[in-house]
């Protein structure tokens, strides 16, 4: 199997475990919000940035530089020094969770009333434990996915996420009888479950290795003694840029817990209705565009490594192949995912959060269809990022994603604060963000790294087969709506959708046989589909 193939493997496995995780998650999320409604969400999504963010300072640049050096010495024969930089990671993610931990639980009160919501103390106390069990966990992932080994990653976040559904919902139900707030807290701890539950899944996998990880240590081909010191050191040129980065996303969503709050209540809003509009947004319309993510997320960590094993063997060949085959396979998951919430935003929503009001249904689906065409530059943004970090460029990503979030917080005050367009402001804010950053980020590649790209195969190809996709599940639905009722109809309508999309992905080319056969279950999808004509993608 070729490296690129290999990223794509590893970016299916992830991809397939993430989608798992959404599913769960969507089960976890939509009875979550008919049972505490939009005035929990809120609590809980005002908590929830924050709780992001801390995780993020203490953790995210570690894992990913974990598995770039990891890589990096398992491609030169390494195995010795790939294990110690495992190890000396982990012991600062140890103590980064302590910190971080200790912070949040002796001043979750005043956190939360900077934030202008002091009904959320409960949900953002109760992820005490997950900001010290997550780090610990991403050391772990961090260390299988520098050997290419994606498996205990996927395992792990599909048992979190099932402890995090059983314990948040079932804690939920039992704590409503105490008021929503304390109900809000016992669905933020299903996340500590979770964190708990997937460490201790991730280290079970790792000991029951120790045996084939101690034989290749006795294989490493270099002998040179990896100082502590300058191991650190490496950890943190790598991890300081990509924790910047990450840093910014829930900066900004925390700015805005507090930003849009706060002008709500300038243009009028009372407290409880601008944290109702909050949970319109950030806990129920936001959470859709989140699915796709997933995948962008996946061919990310997938492409890190993979990345720069490439470039470590100066594979300057390898290394575009990798990063047209990242932008192809983003663009052909963020696209008809975009079109689709756009065309059945309101829907979808009545589907999902039928226990809601008809009023509270037409604001949420108002503001999926303006967060919708986000998808396509988020899912970009994450993709290039990793693409740029595997490079070795890791600021880029931040100075770009830095300039969308201060676009972000002037749109956000700006017309946030406009009576006629309200909530509707912080969405427009978010979609120009990530649309700033993801351009940014590709103008880079293209003009700086000079890597050519195949717009028509790339682009033009998905693009008619997403629009194509998007007229046809419209009008599916408004054809069958008034027969079958909304919740038939919007699945018949998505389910139209994607049988047209993956037509037309055939019929354009913009999959090929290759393509097929690299994703689980693909030789026996190959075969089915071999009536029609695959073309074969020119480099």
């Amino acid at each position: 199997m070729s490296k690129g193939q290999s990223f794509i493997k590893g970016a299916a496995i992830l991809g397939v475990a993430g989608a798992l995780v959404k599913i769960l998650g969507a089960i976890y999320r939509i009875p979550l919000s008919n049972i505490i409604m939009d005035e929990g969400i809120g609590y809980y999504q005002t908590a929830y940035p924050f709780y992001i963010l801390l995780l993020t300072l203490s953790t995210a640049g570690i894992p990913v530089a974990i598995a770039k050096l990891v890589s990096e010495k398992r491609a030169l024969g390494d195995y010795r020094n790939a294990q110690k930089i495992f190890k000396v990671a982990l012991v600062g993610l140890f103590f980064g969770g302590v910190v971080t931990s200790l912070i949040v639980a002796l001043g979750s009160r005043k956190i939360v009333e900077y934030l202008g919501n002091p009904n959320a103390y409960y949900a953002l106390v109760a992820l005490v434990p997950a900001l010290f069990f997550v780090p610990i966990m991403g050391a772990f992932r961090g260390f299988f996915q520098g050997r290419q080994s994606m498996v205990p990653t996927a395992l792990s976040q599909v048992i979190e996420q099932l402890f995090r559904i059983v314990t948040g919902l079932g804690l939920t139900y039992l704590l409503l009888g105490y008021g929503i707030p304390i109900a809000a807290g016992g669905a933020s701890f299903g996340g500590s479950t979770g964190a708990i539950a997937g460490t201790a899944v991730i280290m079970f996998i790792y000991f029951k290795h120790r045996k084939t990880l101690k034989d290749e240590i006795e294989l490493s081909e270099i002998k040179v003694e990896y100082p502590v010191q300058r191991i650190v050191m490496d950890l943190l040129m790598i991890a300081v840029p990509i924790t910047m980065g990450s840093a910014i996303s829930p900066t900004m969503d925390t700015i805005d817990a507090a930003l849009v709050l706060r002008r709500l209540q300038h243009i009028g809003y009372t407290v409880d209705m601008a944290n109702r509009l909050y949970g319109h947004l950030k806990g129920m319309a936001q959470t859709l565009i989140n699915l796709p993510q997933v995948f962008s997320m996946a061919i990310a960590m997938s492409l890190v490594p993979a990345i720069s094993d490439a470039k470590a063997r100066k594979a300057k060949g390898e290394v575009v192949d990798l990063i047209t085959s990242g932008i192809r396979i983003t663009l052909l998951i963020g696209l008809p995912a975009a079109f689709g919430l756009f065309v059945l935003a309101e829907p979808i929503i009545a589907l999902l959060y039928y226990n809601n009001t008809a009023e509270a249904i037409s604001s949420i689906g108002t503001l999926l269809s303006y967060l919708a065409f986000g998808v396509i530059f988020l899912t970009l943004v994450q993709t290039l990022t990793a693409m740029i970090q595997g490079l070795g460029k890791p600021f880029v990503p931040v100075k770009n994603l830095l300039i969308g979030a201060i676009a972000k917080i002037i749109l956000t005050f700006v017309l946030t604060g406009i009576p006629a367009i309200n909530i509707k402001g912080a969405a427009i804010s978010t979609v120009t963000a990530y649309g700033v950053a993801a351009l940014l980020d590709l103008r880079y590649i293209i003009k700086v790294e000079k890597i050519k790209l195949n717009l028509k195969n790339i682009i033009a190809k998905p693009l008619v087969s997403a629009i194509g996709m998007g007229v046809m599940a419209r009008v599916t639905y408004q054809i069958l709506v008034g027969v079958l009722g909304n919740s038939k109809a919007t699945l018949l309508g998505v389910g139209v959708g994607a049988l047209v999309y993956f037509s037309l992905l055939l019929f354009t080319g913009a999959i090929t046989r290759e393509d097929l056969e690299l994703i689980p279950k693909g030789k026996k999808l190959a075969r089915l589909v071999d009536k029609f004509t695959i073309k074969k993608r020119s480099k």
